[in-house]
């Protein structure tokens, strides 16, 4: 029974995580070039989101996100986990900045949030994942982001291992 439910929830959120660890691989095919905010600073002297998020990477995310959805049944939820999940991580992006961390430096726990609340936000504008779900997400994907994560440094794609 609960791992029924474990499963059902990371078939729900599959969009989302795909859409999360695919722009490292765009951004690296794309030789890390065309960040979102231009290389601009806030008004505190500091960059927007930082070099680390790039039009490739957020582009090549949606698109993953979308395919699973479309895989899973429903290209517009997959649209919206996909997109959530990145606009969450640059959100995250934005206040790590405003707070001196630099690019890479851990924020736990929020390092492994921000992007299922970003996707759990957009999509419930059209489905309403269930308490269960949500609570299972929110326990399960800092142990998965961090297992991802170590895969992804031991591949040489991240320079830090979580």
């Amino acid at each position: 029974m609960v791992l029924d439910l474990i499963l059902q929830a990371l078939w729900f959120i599959l969009p989302a995580y795909l859409a999360n660890g695919s722009p490292v691989i765009f951004g690296k095919l794309a030789g890390g070039r065309f960040p979102i905010d231009s290389g601009l600073k806030w008004f505190d002297g500091r960059p927007i989101f930082g070099a680390g998020k790039t039009w490739p990477g957020l582009l090549g995310g949606i698109l993953v996100g979308s395919v699973a959805g479309l895989l899973q049944g429903s290209l517009l939820i997959g649209f919206l986990l996909g997109l959530g999940a990145l606009l969450g991580d640059m959100t995250k992006s934005f206040f790590k900045r405003r707070l001196g961390k630099k690019r890479g430096e851990s924020w736990p726990l929020i390092d492994q949030w921000d992007f299922l609340i970003g996707a759990l936000l957009l999509v419930s504008l059209v489905a309403k994942p269930s308490l269960e779900t949500v609570v299972i997400l929110l326990i399960i994907t800092p142990f998965l982001h961090l297992a991802m994560n170590s895969i992804a440094y031991l591949l040489k794609l991240k320079k830090e291992w979580y």
